[in-house]
């Protein structure tokens, strides 16, 4: 694999693909795209606000049209949301990329996610039984990141593209 492929971190809310991702942008030289700061610039607000604004469809279609526009320019790294597995659309669109999957157990997922206010409420078991056969569909690599660092998880995924890591020989 070549660093001209776009690669998109999908997981549940808490998973790290912020970090990981830009962990990974970082090392390939790519742009980074993160789907809060989107959501942020091109709709006025958070997640949790959008959701309370304008309801978790319309937030959820925001998402998967942060993914559709990125991956329709030029090669980058991008932290999905969750919620983008679940549009037809999207999971097509991936097949293009390298898709990393950081995934940890639901008590780590709500760990991390308690001192989290930009996100909708949340619940890991309900959202991994709708999501998780769509992740296991996009994956090329999956990362259980409740035991993994974010340096150690970007390191399985060059591997995993064919690239070098960093400070390997």
């Amino acid at each position: 694999m070549s660093k001209n492929k776009p690669v998109v971190v999908v997981g549940l809310m808490g998973s790290g693909k912020s970090t990981v991702g830009r962990l990974i942008a970082e090392v390939l030289g790519l742009p980074f795209s993160d789907s809060d700061p989107f959501l942020k610039a091109r709709y006025g607000g958070t997640a949790a606000q959008i959701a309370a604004r304008d309801g978790a469809e319309t937030l959820h279609r925001y998402e998967a049209d942060h993914v559709l526009h990125e991956l329709a320019g030029e090669p980058e790294v991008i932290a999905a949301a969750a919620s983008t597995v679940e549009d037809p659309r999207v999971r097509e669109a991936m097949k293009e990329a390298f898709v990393l999957w950081v995934d940890a157990d639901d008590e780590v997922l709500a760990q991390r996610m308690k001192s989290s206010d930009h996100r909708p409420a949340f619940g890991p078991a309900a959202m991994r039984a709708r999501r998780e056969p769509y992740f296991r569909e996009v994956a090329d690599l999956r990362c259980d990141v409740g035991g993994m660092r974010p340096e150690e998880t970007r390191d399985a995924a060059l591997r995993a593209m064919g690239l070098p890591v960093p400070g390997s020989r």
